[in-house]
Parts: C-alpha cells; sequence; structure tokens
C-alpha cells in the first residue's frame, strides 16, 4: 500500500488486517488498534479507543462495513458501533478540557491513548501483544507500539478504535449541547463551524471551551460569557 517510486501513501483501498499480520506475531496475538477524536474541537474533550477484534467471531459483512470514522455517515458510525461492541473488547480515554488546556491538545491526545489502553488491558482476559497506533507520535505505551501514519484508512483494528471514540464523544457533546445549548454541539460536537463561531461571538465562552485555542482566546476580552459561575 505504500508507493516508494512517488512516496505517497495510497488509500483507495478499505482497511484490513495487513498491518496486524505483518506483525508476524501468530493468528492468536492480541493486537489492539488506539485512535483519538476531538483534536480540532473548540469545546469538550479529547477522546480516545483502544480496540481488540476477535477476528473468529466477526462476521466477513461487519469487517467489509469498517471504514476510518471520517469516511463513515453518522447513522453507519452508530450501527457500526452496536455491531462492534459485539465482537470486540474495548477501552476507553478521555482527556477533559481543564487537562487540554493545561497541557496543550497533543499532550492531552496522547495521554487520552495512555488511559485508552490502560482501561484496555484491565478489561482484556489475556495480555496485550502489539498496539497500532494512528499518527507519527509514539505515546509511550506499556506494550510494544507500532505508529500509523492514516492507520485508520489502513488498519481494521484502528478503524474500529476511530469510530468507537468518535460515537462515544459525539454521544457526549449532544448531552452537554443540552447543558450549554446555542452553539449546535449536537451537530458540530465542537468543531469551529460558522454555526459555532457565531453563536460564541454571541453567547460568549461555556465551561467546555478550550481557552487555549485561539478563537476561544479572542472572544476572551470582549465577551461576558453567559455560564461561568
Amino acid at each position: 500500500m505504500y508507493n516508494h517510486t512517488n512516496d505517497i501513501w495510497n488509500f483507495s483501498f478499505m482497511p484490513d488486517f495487513s498491518l496486524e499480520d505483518g506483525l508476524g506475531l501468530g493468528p492468536t496475538a492480541v493486537v489492539a488498534g488506539i485512535d483519538e477524536v476531538g483534536r480540532g474541537p473548540l469545546a469538550g474533550p479529547v477522546v480516545a479507543a483502544a480496540v481488540v477484534i476477535d477476528r473468529f467471531r466477526c462476521p466477513a459483512k461487519l469487517l467489509n462495513g469498517i471504514d476510518d470514522s471520517k469516511r463513515l455517515t453518522r447513522a453507519g458510525r452508530a450501527q457500526l458501533m452496536d455491531a462492534l461492541e459485539k465482537v470486540t473488547v474495548f477501552g476507553l480515554g478521555w482527556v477533559e478540557r481543564e487537562e487540554i488546556d493545561r497541557i496543550n491538545i497533543l499532550q492531552a491526545s496522547l495521554r487520552a491513548m495512555r488511559l485508552a489502553t490502560a482501561d484496555l488491558v484491565e478489561r482484556l482476559p489475556t495480555h496485550l501483544d502489539w498496539a497500532l497506533v494512528d499518527g507519527n507520535r509514539d505515546p509511550n505505551l506499556s506494550c510494544p507500539t507500532s505508529t500509523v501514519v492514516k492507520g485508520d484508512a489502513q488498519s481494521l483494528s484502528i478503524a474500529a478504535a476511530s469510530i468507537i471514540a468518535k460515537v462515544t464523544r459525539d454521544q457526549r457533546m449532544s448531552e452537554l449541547s443540552k447543558r450549554y445549548p446555542g452553539y449546535g454541539w449536537e451537530r458540530n460536537a465542537g468543531y469551529g463551524t460558522a454555526e459555532h463561531l457565531n453563536a460564541l461571538r454571541h453567547l460568549g465562552p461555556s465551561p467546555e471551551h478550550r481557552v487555549s485555542f485561539a478563537p476561544v482566546r479572542a472572544v476572551l476580552p470582549q465577551a461576558k460569557p453567559s455560564y461561568w459561575h
């Protein structure tokens, strides 16, 4: 899948188990895919998922439907989430807004991955042999790790993690939208859409807004946040 001549990644194919199998650990090896969601939004937590797929129980139809969460519809992700819960073991890691602002979003994302892996390890009936991590940053896990650029488009395990993390975070943002209405988080999940930015200027930031992010910081001097107490 790597084109050495042009030095570019080719992601025209659906993710599969080539990376997992390429580790050479054997068919019974326990390999997790890890991905995070929420680095770009202006509000809310960053969420990571660490997922082990039970390949012996996972039907081919499900495997054929798993893809990078960004290439799926909201309804499609929800359906896949329901199916994945039956044939995976997964852990979740959350880093909330306050910590994101304190340690920066990159470090928060890596920490979320470590928390997700620790949660997964507690749930597994056996030890974790290896982790495939989306991106080019090693989160310093307690198991052997491979980082994979655009891994959610290549590895089924990472793609499954991207779906679970995305659905989980979207649900949280929908819940937060009821507490802090007006920003459209039930639709934009906290990303800086025109709707969100316009509300941010008129309502000011909520306690869930990341004040270390420039669009939020820009309105702080003139805004009178209506949700802060």
